[in-house]
């Protein structure tokens, strides 16, 4: 979870959060909550799909857990250079309002722009679907980047989460449940009314970052 850099060390294992960090066990602000036991590998689901949708959840859930979240997403709108890690974020929130099309493309925009934590997130959900070879493409798409140079990022000095603490633990507990992960509707609210571009013909309706998003997250 540091700047600059994907914010996941490997191409399918999410990072175990930082002390203190968003809803952890020093937030004076966040409930109560057992990393240990959000953090541990559940049961092998039924079917490899399935298992593969419950690593995605977990994957995104901890993407906007990040601490440079917020201030990365704010880059993607404000900033004049591409920025995998905010088109990595934008992914996982509408990855979590059940916008899959959407998620796909920032995903693939942040892949594009070097980010391996979005190629991997790309080969789970295509694996999530049962599309097993384009799941494989992305994977070994995940582990060249892992392997080659860090594109450079700039230095990001904010460090606010990008959604309320009991918001990240509902979303992380429901994750280890194996329930449906999703965004409260006052939230989910805020990303169904970002501005639309025109529609794409493989993506449909394609979700734009407003420059008031980070702020209508945090009210």
């Amino acid at each position: 979870m540091t700047t600059g850099r994907d914010s996941l060390p490997s191409p399918t294992r999410p990072p175990r959060p930082c002390p203190g960090g968003p809803t952890g066990p020093d937030d004076p602000e966040g409930p109560a909550v057992s990393w240990d036991r959000l953090l541990t590998a559940p049961r092998p689901f039924p079917s490899e799909h399935l298992q593969a949708a419950h690593e995605l959840d977990l994957a995104t859930s901890l993407v906007l857990a990040m601490p440079t979240a917020a201030a990365s997403l704010d880059l993607l709108v404000n900033d004049a250079h591409i920025h995998p890690e905010g088109a990595l974020v934008l992914g996982a929130l509408l990855y979590v309002a059940h916008h899959r099309e959407g998620a796909q493309f920032w995903w693939q925009f942040a892949a594009g722009g070097g980010s391996y934590t979005a190629a991997s997130c790309l080969s789970l959900l295509h694996r999530s679907l049962g599309e097993f070879l384009d799941a494989e493409v992305w994977r070994r798409q995940a582990e060249n980047l892992a392997a080659g140079p860090r594109p450079s990022q700039p230095v990001l000095g904010g460090r606010d989460t990008l959604l309320p603490a009991g918001v990240l633990a509902e979303i992380l507990a429901l994750c280890h449940e194996g329930l449906d992960v999703r965004l409260p509707p006052r939230l989910a609210a805020v990303i169904h009314q970002l501005p639309v571009d025109c529609d794409d013909l493989e993506y449909g309706e394609l979700p734009q970052v407003s420059s008031t998003l980070v702020r209508d997250l945090a009210r």
